[in-house]
């Protein structure tokens, strides 16, 4: 008859330092207790010492790492199983779905900071006496149109500039002294006109006093020249304060803009989660099945990112779109496997799915830009 080898208890964890009840929960305690039930800490009143801090150290390591191998070998190799193990209750052998897409997103944005050196972009920053060129809603480029309203402008206003010897700096000094002449009865003439106009006349007007008049608040404004401290005035008036300073600094807007888009990500896949669980609303999953789904397939995307960025650092090419294909085929794995239907409902929800995630990412970059804009 064999018997079974005992294992005897070193350090801490022997039966001399164990106590009656939990120092962490107050849970209590058999002397036969190696752990708490109720929270997991190792029974023990021994004080720490060195030798114990680096010991649980390098076990506590030595178990992630290999719980990041199954992860990291699950998920590469078997597209989709990885998310049926997890909501299926085998959660040990695996890291938490956050905690690994929000390291890899950190990694690869870091990567990209670090090494684009974006702060050397604020040199082509735009010359701050002059403003700056930008199209959308505030658009402070100057086309041929622009210039006859400046020039008629300038008419009504007595003053001239020479055809033929005038270029769009001049035309902008000229549209500044306008302004300057009288902001207040310049600022009426916004009045009545259409909205679009109306807001982009008022940011062109408030772009100049941030670069001429040398005004820092709205408040400045008010107590200047006694324009009204009104909802859009007042935010006319900060848009186009933040896009002044992103023109002069691009590439400390761009670091900041990399910086948030780790949290960007997380905000946007919760939403992108929502479109796949009415998309499969059939199927006997939970959101919170659909969402971990999202977030191992996003983390396969940062994965294959990385190994690009890498790639592409060693033999100076452009491999992102070969990657993308890869990524490509994947989620189309992915969902075959996770999902257990047929290649044509498939590959239409994959193109559906693709689709809506395109249109989400225009929509959500769009917001999240403007946002960053108006706090940077």
């Amino acid at each position: 008859m064999s018997t079974r080898p005992t294992i005897v208890p070193k350090g801490r964890f022997q039966q001399k330092y164990r106590g009656n009840s939990c120092l962490n929960c107050e849970h209590p305690l058999a002397l036969s207790d190696r752990y708490c039930p109720n929270c997991s800490q190792v029974n023990s009143t021994k004080k720490i010492a060195l030798k114990d801090f680096f010991s649980e150290f390098f076990s506590s390591l030595l178990s992630y790492d290999s719980k990041l191998i199954k992860t990291l070998s699950t998920l590469l190799l078997r597209p989709g199983t990885i998310t049926k193990d997890y909501i299926s209750g085998k959660r040990a052998s695996y890291t938490n779905p956050f905690r690994f897409l929000l390291s890899l997103a950190i990694s690869y944005f870091l990567m990209l900071g670090f090494s684009g050196n974006l702060s050397d972009l604020d040199h082509f920053g735009e010359d701050s006496d002059t403003g700056f060129n930008m199209t959308g809603p505030f658009s402070f480029a100057i086309d041929s149109l622009e210039v006859n309203k400046i020039k008629e402008g300038l008419e009504k206003n007595g003053d001239t500039l020479p055809l033929g010897n005038w270029n769009v700096e001049a035309l902008i000094h000229k549209n500044d002294s306008i302004v300057l002449r009288d902001p207040k009865k310049h600022f009426q003439t916004f009045a009545d006109k259409p909205l679009w106009d109306r807001l982009n006349g008022k940011a062109k007007f408030f772009n100049t006093l941030l670069r001429k008049d040398k005004v820092y608040r709205f408040s400045d404004v008010d107590k200047k020249y006694g324009i009204p401290a009104t909802f859009e005035n007042e935010r006319v008036f900060n848009a186009t304060r933040s896009a002044l300073k992103v023109s002069k600094r691009p590439g400390t807007f761009a670091s900041a803009l990399i910086s948030k888009l780790p949290f960007f990500i997380f905000f946007f896949l919760p939403v992108f989660a929502l479109f796949i669980w009415i998309l499969y609303v059939r199927k006997k999953h939970t959101y919170t099945d659909h969402l971990i789904f999202s977030f191992h397939n996003q983390s396969l995307l940062f994965i294959l990112l990385t190994i690009s960025f890498l790639l592409d650092s060693l033999i100076n090419k452009t491999t992102n779109g070969i990657f993308l294909l890869i990524f490509g085929f994947y989620l189309y794995k992915a969902m075959r496997n996770f999902y257990q239907q047929g290649r044509v409902k498939t590959i239409l929800k994959y193109v559906v799915l693709n689709v809506i995630f395109v249109i989400l990412v225009v929509i959500s970059a769009t917001v999240f830009l403007t946002g960053s804009m108006m706090t940077f």
